[in-house]
């Protein structure tokens, strides 16, 4: 006899246990399905912990309104709940005169996108905020933080489980198949078993796609294809020279070796970005040279032998090499024909941003 559970989330990372957080909170039996052995191990803690404002996003796009909206949500969320944060600030920067075109780009998208707050800086201001970084021109966004991840995900574990919520390790989704009644999931790990769901998440990141193919009665053409970017971040081994985030103007498909602090004032730079064709957080140490050369653009003081390797993170893309980049995936009911099925793919930054108001967003899906 198969167990019954009004509805399954699969995946614990800091967006499946927002939506948790939120189908709880709003009367639903839920259950998280985590195929590791901890939560948030692996998108959700291989990132650089920021708090987006919002500029970069195409106008109207699911990233641009859920970024907006989770990230004034996430900061009254974080002072509420005692979830360490700091507002402090971006300054976004163009390094030569052929970058000043995306320089006002960006506030072009920005304010279309509802940001209202940036500040154009000229060269005076910039060398007052930030003395080390050379630049010709930028701007200053005081709405981007930084925030505490781990802090963040065992606050909405905490908020689901007091309304109910359960949290299942080690419990891998292995198949599944569409039923009269909702969605059988079968769950591997140490106590296999068949689960009967009225409504399933697949919020599984990485394996979002894997989970969906192996789920018999959804539609294969709605499962877009998968592919993975990994970043390498290198930390700063001297004092920090730096009081906010520093972003250069992106460079191709990615936003350029940027500047992120910790909570801790560790220094941190990256991502770079490269194509991978499986899950595979190995740190190459042969790309060390290139991170001096694109970090000495802006910060001509990095001096050698500073930079010690710090980690890697992965994204889950859904469009590959050469493409143009994709909007969040976010399919309902009305986009694959299954009902109580909320499919989630594509969700990298501002992911962690957005979690409050990707939550909502499904919630709706789900209430039809």
């Amino acid at each position: 006899m198969a167990e019954r559970v009004e509805c399954a989330v699969i995946g614990a990372g800091v967006v499946g246990l927002a939506i948790a957080r939120r189908l709880a909170m709003s009367g639903r039996e839920v259950v998280v399905l985590e195929a590791e052995s901890a939560f948030g191990t692996h998108t959700s803690s291989r990132n650089s912990e920021v708090i987006h404002a919002g500029i970069y996003y195409p106008t109207g796009s699911l990233k641009a309104r859920l970024c907006l909206a989770g990230r004034k949500s996430l900061y009254r969320y974080c002072a509420e709940r005692g979830v360490h944060h700091m507002r402090i600030g971006k300054v976004i920067v163009a390094c030569d005169d052929s970058e000043l075109a995306g320089l006002r780009q960006y506030r072009d998208q920005a304010a279309a996108n509802g940001v209202d707050d940036l500040k154009v800086l000229d060269r005076a201001e910039l060398a007052a905020l930030e003395p080390e970084v050379r630049c010709v021109a930028g701007f200053l966004s005081p709405s981007t933080g930084i925030i505490d991840s781990h802090g963040l995900m065992l606050a909405y574990l905490g908020d689901a489980e007091s309304r109910g919520a359960s949290l299942a390790l080690g419990s891998p989704v292995v198949s599944g198949r569409v039923t009269k009644g909702g969605i059988a999931l079968g769950v591997g790990g140490a106590e296999p078993m068949t689960i009967e769901c009225g409504s399933v998440v697949n919020s599984a990141g990485l394996n979002a796609q894997a989970v969906a193919r192996s789920i018999t009665g959804i539609p294969p053409g709605t499962i877009p294809p998968t592919y993975y970017a990994i970043g390498h971040y290198y930390t700063l081994s001297a004092t920090a020279p730096f009081r906010r985030l520093i972003y250069p103007v992106a460079r191709q498909d990615w936003l350029g070796v940027h500047v992120t602090i910790d909570l801790g004032g560790r220094v941190k730079f990256g991502p770079d970005f490269a194509w991978i064709d499986r899950v595979d957080y190995r740190f190459d140490a042969g790309r060390e040279a290139a991170f001096y050369a694109a970090i000495r653009r802006y910060y001509p003081g990095l001096a050698d032998g500073t930079l010690q390797p710090g980690y890697t993170g992965i994204r889950p893309k859904i469009a590959g090499p050469g493409e143009p980049a994709q909007d969040f995936a976010i399919q309902g009911p009305r986009d694959h024909g299954v009902a109580g099925l909320v499919n989630l793919y594509g969700i990298e930054s501002p992911g962690l941003t957005s979690s409050l108001a990707i939550a909502n967003h499904v919630a709706e899906l789900l209430d039809g």
